[in-house]
């Protein structure tokens, strides 16, 4: 039996370890079914989006830990280990995976807010009088 293969996905504040191996297609995160624990579709198919890119939809078996963040920040998180983690499985995915995007790590998070201001830009209301 062929060794699981492990990677990281990150995403704002949200962190995944993808656990990926041979199988039937099962995924799970955090000890439940993906749909089970996106409810939403659109992040069920963030999700999948890799292994649809390589058509192993039905050949590995995805296991997830995430952690922080909010859900949609996990799922792409997630999209991200996962597609990191087959690269391990085998390099020749690399190019259907980069053509894709899948392979970019999406940078952007919350600007911290300054002080004497309301939030990261709004200022208090000016009162000229």
């Amino acid at each position: 039996m062929e060794k699981q293969k492990i990677a990281v996905g990150r995403r704002k504040e949200a962190v995944t370890r993808v656990f990926i191996s041979r199988g039937s297609g099962k995924i799970t995160i955090n000890d439940k079914d993906y749909k089970e624990y996106f409810t939403l579709a659109y992040l069920q198919n963030q999700v999948e989006v890799p292994l649809k890119t390589v058509e192993g939809s039905d050949k590995f078996d995805v296991k997830v830990n995430a952690t922080g963040g909010g859900v949609k920040g996990q799922a792409e998180a997630a999209k991200l280990g996962i597609a990191r983690a087959l690269i391990e499985i085998d390099p020749e995915y690399r190019p259907l995976l980069k053509a894709a995007g899948l392979l970019t790590r999406n940078s952007k998070s919350v600007e911290r807010k300054k002080f004497g201001h309301k939030k990261a830009r709004r200022s208090f209301q000016f009162s000229k009088r």
